[in-house]
């Protein structure tokens, strides 16, 4: 008996901990390509200003080559998550928002 109160009460601080950590919702697809979008286009456009000149004298597979190996790390590891954190927030707040309103 007191062996299973033990083992609910230690199971207990951990249960909280888990659904303290939990999962915040994943945005639409369509958010996550607008998200995606807003991190690639400016990134490439910045990749092409910088890069351009020095790549203009590689062929074409090899300059894409070249910038997608900077361009997609930068995206994917950076950019993206930092875009999907502001925009848990946004939405975090507007939607405490709108709780209280009604």
């Amino acid at each position: 008996m007191t062996t299973s109160t033990a083992t609910i009460a230690s199971a207990t601080p951990a249960a909280a901990t888990v659904a303290e950590a939990a999962p915040h919702p994943v945005p639409s697809v369509h958010r996550r390509a607008l998200l995606t979008w807003l991190a690639v286009y400016p990134t490439i456009t910045a990749a092409f200003l910088l890069l351009g000149p020095r790549t203009a004298h590689l062929p074409l597979a090899l300059r894409t080559l070249v910038m997608t190996a900077i361009v997609v790390p930068v995206a994917v590891y950076v950019l993206v998550p930092a875009l999907l954190k502001a925009d848990r927030k946004v939405t975090t707040a507007l939607g405490a928002g709108r709780g209280s309103a009604t």
